[in-house]
């Protein structure tokens, strides 16, 4: 069962109008869709917005959680019936209107497949100048344009709270063909579906019943700077950063994440790590050292000049 990753995630929100700026703040590409609001990345995986009284959302999994659905992508036809066959063995899957096919997982998440909505598009990675490695980045090309335009590249992973990581990681590693990639004892694991090498698409954490949700969703962007310069113009904004931003040891991955009006964080990330079925996990305590190399602080932009601390003082 080639699962690629996230296509969709479907949220019930009680305000529309400020769920659709946050997303055209971030940088996300409006997508014209019926009763209701959809961001997309430039392959074409997204969130979508309805009202939270929407008789057509399914219901959330406990009360104050928004997230209504989280749909997956699979590679072709025969891995969405894969899935079927596998997975009615225990639980009801229903076939919907879209030829999509949806079931809840062991924590009362509802889960969508689809053959994937992705579609290829073509973008230079971030590059780089480095002394004692061959240049990577074109004689006189800038490494930065402060007025470039950036967009999210895809959608990267979900973060559920569960109230059983055992249950919850037997769905997805037996019953969907996941695997873990890293764990944090005590916490939860980092999972990666089959259809990708990215180094997870889900993350579970244990936690009570009633914190059951979604801790934070993130898309992938071009690169550091990328998450930097958009980031910063987020903050510019008004918008609140919760973590970040810095650098996630497990997966690699340059963060950034925001508070937003959905019940959970929003990352911007980038650059995250890939790993193939050789890979062996690694599992260590969490804590402050173990979940990033390092955090930086936010504050205005500053430049030199007169009144500013003169050479070598410090405050």
């Amino acid at each position: 069962m080639k699962i690629v990753g996230l296509d969709t995630l479907i949220f019930g929100v009680e305000d529309l109008a400020i769920a659709g700026q946050f997303f055209r703040d971030y940088g996300a590409i409006e997508a014209p869709i019926e009763g209701g609001l959809r961001f997309e990345a430039l392959d074409g995986t997204g969130v979508e917005f309805y009202p939270a009284d929407d008789a057509r959302l399914p219901a959330a999994p406990v009360a104050g959680c928004q997230l209504r659905k989280t749909v997956m992508g699979v590679s072709c036809a025969e891995d969405l019936e894969a899935i079927r066959a596998e997975v009615s063995k225990d639980r009801e899957v229903r076939s919907v209107a879209d030829q999509s096919i949806e079931c809840m997982d062991n924590s009362g998440f509802l889960l969508g497949f689809q053959p994937t909505i992705r579609k290829a598009f073509h973008l230079p990675s971030e590059q780089a100048n480095a002394p004692g490695a061959a240049s990577t980045r074109q004689v006189n090309r800038l490494g930065v344009d402060a007025n470039q335009t950036i967009a999210p590249r895809t959608l990267s992973h979900i973060v559920y709270f569960v109230p059983d990581v055992a249950a919850a990681e037997e769905f997805y590693v037996r019953r969907l063909g996941f695997r873990c990639t890293d764990r944090f004892e005590q916490v939860g694991p980092f999972l990666q579906p089959m259809g990708t090498l990215d180094h997870h698409t889900h993350f579970l954490i244990g936690a009570p019943p009633h914190m059951q949700g979604v801790e934070h969703f993130a898309f992938h962007f071009g690169g550091p700077t990328d998450v930097m310069l958009n980031g910063s113009r987020f903050v510019e904004k008004g918008y609140q950063p919760f973590w970040g931003p810095g650098r996630h040891l497990f997966g690699s991955n340059w963060f950034w994440y925001f508070n937003s009006p959905f019940g959970c964080h929003v990352e911007m990330d980038a650059d995250m790590d890939l790993h193939d079925a050789s890979w062996r996990h690694r599992t260590v305590q969490l804590s402050a050292d173990t979940s990033q190399a390092f955090l930086t602080r936010v504050r205005e932009k500053w430049s030199p000049g007169p009144g500013t601390p003169k050479h070598g003082a410090y405050a």
